[in-house]
């Protein structure tokens, strides 16, 4: 009976590294960057180093809590440890809805995409097809999950490494666009490294952390890991150099392909870039990246929603969630992966009947506003475990995977979400679902408490 309460460890190294990547590559920065480059310019390159950075000392906490008990089934295991359960449930639930409303805004998303090529195409059609092919996938078995995983990964990278080799044979030969010639020149030959001053820069760090959304997902993948102690260290480790190469390298390029005044802040800078350079078909090539990194999004959330409503229920005693963290033959959670399918099918389904841009990017906003929690609960229950490990010397010592830099590498990243926490304060936008997400949570803390007492 116990084993069927335990997942099976069928993610191979290639599938983590991948997931790893994958989390940190997303249309983000296909679509987004343009607006991004347009605030701050040059120093967008600083601002993601910064927060590489940041994400590098955050996955490191993260891993040495995995790490020290691989019988947990996820990083919100251990914030339940060593925080509390309540602060468990808040985050756990958190973590949830943040990925089912993700993969809603990505599915949702999908319609338009596939409709680049067949206008005529049902908008809600191609989203419904996307969910259905993933979850049953997601049933089936958890390497089917990894595999897929690795695929859409893969696409984005061939995308990237094409655009900085481009890049770099173009600044080589002095390739001439339309408004003059691909040269390093174009980096700082229009106001320097902050042509829009601190402020700029600063706003940057808002829109450059929210790129780095799903970086976690490797603290879900553990307990199904082949070989947990070698593939983890190895992912999170190689998270800077990712980084430098897939998110400042392609920065670079197109900066200095096209100089970052003229990239527009409505386009994608990519598409802008290759058609100006000669590459008609580089709205086609871009518009299907993005579709399958709108599709990893929704793979990605069916499986850590998957996971969490597992991590949330397997010690309750009620009808339902007993349901929901039953494991099936394979090893799967696969009646909590099939409940929030069927969430984000309705909603998607209730987004197109009843259509509202503004309301459904504002809940968006609100759960990737609630990462910051997320990720601050994460490395304040590493701060607590350290404390109780100080206890037992010899705990420390059999610790190969020592967070660096301890305890300050803690501060330094709860510093950084409390700026960029500050940041949103100066947007009214950000600032309304900052607001909103304080409400949420006080939300899930009276629910808990409440419930509770019932008991």
């Amino acid at each position: 009976m116990a084993a069927k309460r335990e997942f099976s460890r069928a993610l191979k190294s290639r599938h983590v590294q991948l997931i790893a990547l994958g989390g940190t590559i997303g249309t983000g920065l296909f679509l987004g960057a343009g607006k991004s480059i347009h605030l701050a310019g040059p120093s967008i390159v600083l601002a993601y180093l910064i927060t590489g950075t940041i994400c590098f000392l955050l996955m490191r906490a993260m891993g040495e809590l995995l790490l020290s008990d691989l019988k947990k089934n996820s990083f919100i295991d251990f914030i339940d440890t060593y925080l509390g359960e309540k602060i468990g449930f808040m985050t756990g639930w958190t973590y949830w809805i943040c990925w089912i409303t993700i993969a809603m805004a990505d599915v949702t998303a999908t319609g338009l995409y596939v409709k680049y090529w067949f206008p005529n195409i049902p908008q809600w059609l191609p989203g419904l097809i996307i969910v259905a092919v993933l979850l049953i996938l997601n049933l089936i078995t958890v390497g089917l999950f990894g595999e897929t995983e690795f695929w859409f990964a893969l696409i984005k990278i061939v995308a990237i490494i094409a655009l900085i080799v481009v890049g770099i044979l173009l600044v080589i030969v002095g390739f001439k666009t339309p408004i003059g010639k691909a040269s390093l020149g174009n980096l700082f030959n229009y106001g320097g490294l902050f042509p829009k001053g601190i402020k700029g820069f600063l706003l940057s760090f808002q829109m450059v952390t929210f790129g780095f959304i799903g970086i976690e997902l490797i603290g879900v993948t553990a307990s199904e890991t082949e070989n947990p102690t070698k593939v983890i260290p190895k992912a999170i480790n190689e998270i800077p150099t990712r980084v430098i190469i897939f998110y400042v390298g392609s920065l670079l390029a197109l900066m200095s392909i096209y100089p970052w005044k003229n990239i527009s802040a409505a386009q994608s800078p990519f598409v802008q870039v290759f058609e100006n350079i000669g590459i008609t078909a580089a709205a086609g090539i871009i518009n299907f990246v993005v579709l399958t990194a709108a599709a990893s999004a929704c793979n990605s959330s069916l499986f850590s929603t998957g996971r969490m409503l597992f991590s949330l229920n397997y010690k309750s005693k009620t009808s339902f969630s007993k349901w929901l963290s039953k494991l099936s033959r394979r090893q799967v959670p696969a009646n909590g992966i099939i409940f929030s399918a069927l969430v984000i099918t309705v909603a998607v389904i209730a987004n197109f009947v009843i259509p509202n841009t503004a309301l459904f990017a504002f809940i968006s906003s609100v759960a990737t506003t609630c990462f910051l929690f997320i990720w601050g609960m994460i490395i304040l229950a590493h701060l607590k475990f350290k404390k109780q490990q100080q206890k037992n010397k010899q705990d420390l010592q059999q610790n190969q995977f020592k967070m660096p830099l301890f305890p300050w590498g803690d501060y330094l990243v709860l510093a950084f979400l409390i700026f960029v926490a500050a940041i949103m304060c100066l947007d009214k936008t950000t600032l309304a679902a900052l607001i909103a997400s304080i409400v949420w949570l006080a939300f899930l803390f009276l629910i808990k408490a409440t419930v509770r007492r019932v008991k």
